[in-house]
Order: structure tokens, then C-alpha cells, then sequence
């Protein structure tokens, strides 16, 4: 009988020891890699926010790792390799097209959600809308297909416009399709269009030099255009250039009038991609979202 019982003494221990250690294991909390090409304050706490609203918790839920570029896009690749390495469970491209295209370069396994891309099958982030194909799904601003829209406004408001200055950043990969949409649309209107490259701050002074006697401005939709809006706005001003921007934080901040998709609804909602991804759902079966509502803002 003795023998007995110290055998089934040994069996409960035996089979109890992985019971108890599973039990004690903690649950895995996912780790979100946030990489963008602007600064931290702004479009990251819209994303929080839709994290927030689905009933995450940053710090308890979730962990984000974030890493911003600060405007350099240069930096972008090595900040994409940095969270790739820490094996994060979703990677979000924020800021247009050159993270999203740094995140597709330094990972094909990890999930990525795009948030604010003008063209993504154009500049080849995914094989189509309906079905991504590959590790990148999320958000289409309809950056270049709004843009003819935007010199049609500016029209409106300086009816004698007969030449436009167009400011953009040669290394944004979908400028070259604003500009092919620009182009259309001044066609159209009998405007002649101006280019003006800037791809940094150190650029604008003298862009903005060779914009006089143009009969206004238009900026196109780029991180550092964004990070560095209070510069531009002041040089507009200065030299006295009706300007349109494509993001309402330009008018918030003092500039003329902008028309495009809301960057804070594309944020939150990219924060539903996040969750479905960490539910099981595969990038290549998430349909690319495009906005349905714009908005024009007017500095009153």
C-alpha cells in the first residue's frame, strides 16, 4: 500500500511541476514599433488614442518602441533595421511614404501598418488596394489624387493666378506623382507650374527666392515640410505668396488654407490595423483603407 501512494505521490509531482511552471508564466504583452520621419508630439498621440479606444494600455497592454528621424529621412533605414532587431510584433511606418518604404526594405515577415500614403501601389509598398499581397497594409491619403483639387482652391481664391510655385522634396517617392497630378490640373486651368526642390530647411531661403513674381505657392504633403511648417509659412508671408498645404496643422499654425484627408483620423485608425494584426489577421488580407472625408481649413 505504501508503495502505492509514493508512486502516486511521484506522478502528482512529476505531472504537476510543467502545470504549475505554465501557470506561472506571464502573458506575452505585444511590442509595437512606431517609426517616423517627424518628431514625437502630433500624430503619435492620434494613434495612442485609437490604441486607447480599442482598450489598450501603453505600458501595460502594449509596448511601443518609438523611433523618429527627426525630419533626416536618411536616418530612417538604420531607426527601421534598430526595431526590426528587437523583434517587435507590429512595425508602423508613420509619416508618408519614406517610412513606410524604409519599414518594406528592412523587413518582409514583420506585419507593417502604413498610415498616410499618397500612391502605395504606385510607389510599390503593396500589389493592390483590395489585396495588399505582402507584410504592408493600412492607410491611403489619396495625397497625389487630391492634388489637382488643391490648385483648383487656390485658383479660386487668386482668380489672376497664371503662375503657381510648387515646392517639393525630390527624395519623397510619391512627389513625382503630385507633380504629375499638378501638372493635369494647371493644364486644365491655364496655369504655368514652377518647381521649386527643397529637401530640407536649408533649402527653403532660396527656393522661396526664386518663387518671386509667382502668383502663389503650393506645398506638397512631406514629413519635413511638416516638421519645419513655421518656416515655410513665415517665408510665404514674407514674400507675400497665397499658399496651399495639404494637412490642416499648416493653417493651425498660421498658413493661408490647406485640403486633404484629416492626418489624425488616418493615426486612430491605424491603431484598428494594429489590433487586428495582433488578433491573427495577415497584412495580405487587410484591405488598404482610402479616406472619405477632406477637409478645407481656412486661416479666417
Amino acid at each position: 500500500m505504501k508503495s502505492v501512494l509514493l508512486a502516486l505521490s511521484l506522478a502528482l509531482v512529476i505531472h504537476g511541476v510543467p502545470l504549475v511552471a505554465h501557470a506561472q508564466q506571464p502573458k506575452k504583452v505585444p511590442r509595437i514599433g512606431y517609426l517616423a520621419s517627424t518628431s514625437r508630439g502630433g500624430t503619435d498621440e492620434a494613434f495612442r488614442q485609437g490604441l486607447r479606444e480599442l482598450g489598450y494600455v501603453e505600458g501595460g497592454s502594449i509596448v511601443i518602441e518609438y523611433r523618429f528621424a527627426e525630419g533626416k529621412l536618411e536616418r530612417l533605414s538604420d531607426l527601421a533595421a534598430e526595431l526590426v532587431r528587437l523583434k517587435v510584433d507590429v512595425l508602423v511606418a508613420a509619416g508618408g511614404t519614406p517610412a513606410a518604404t524604409a519599414a518594406k526594405r528592412a523587413t518582409t515577415m514583420i506585419p507593417i501598418v502604413m498610415t498616410n500614403i499618397g500612391d502605395p501601389v504606385a510607389v510599390g509598398l503593396v500589389a493592390s488596394l483590395a489585396r495588399p499581397g505582402w507584410n504592408v497594409t493600412g492607410l491611403s491619403l489619396l495625397g497625389p489624387d487630391t492634388a489637382g483639387k488643391r490648385l483648383e482652391l487656390l485658383k479660386e481664391v487668386v482668380p489672376v493666378l497664371s503662375r503657381v510655385a510648387v515646392l517639393w522634396n525630390p527624395t519623397n517617392p510619391s512627389h513625382a506623382l503630385h507633380l504629375e497630378e499638378t501638372r493635369a490640373a494647371a493644364r486644365a486651368l491655364g496655369v504655368r507650374v514652377q518647381l521649386l526642390e527643397a529637401r530640407g530647411p536649408e533649402d527653403f531661403e532660396t527656393a522661396f527666392k526664386a518663387a518671386r513674381g509667382a502668383g502663389g505657392i503650393l506645398a506638397l504633403g512631406d514629413p519635413v515640410y511638416r516638421l519645419h511648417r513655421a518656416a515655410i509659412i513665415d517665408l510665404a508671408g514674407r514674400n507675400r505668396l497665397p499658399a496651399m498645404y495639404e494637412f490642416r496643422q499648416f493653417v493651425e499654425a498660421g498658413g493661408l488654407m490647406s485640403y486633404g484627408a484629416s492626418l489624425d483620423d488616418l493615426y486612430r485608425r491605424a491603431a484598428y490595423y494594429v489590433d487586428r494584426i495582433l488578433k491573427g489577421a495577415k497584412p495580405a488580407d487587410l484591405p488598404v483603407e482610402q479616406p472619405t472625408k477632406f477637409e478645407l481649413v481656412i486661416n479666417g
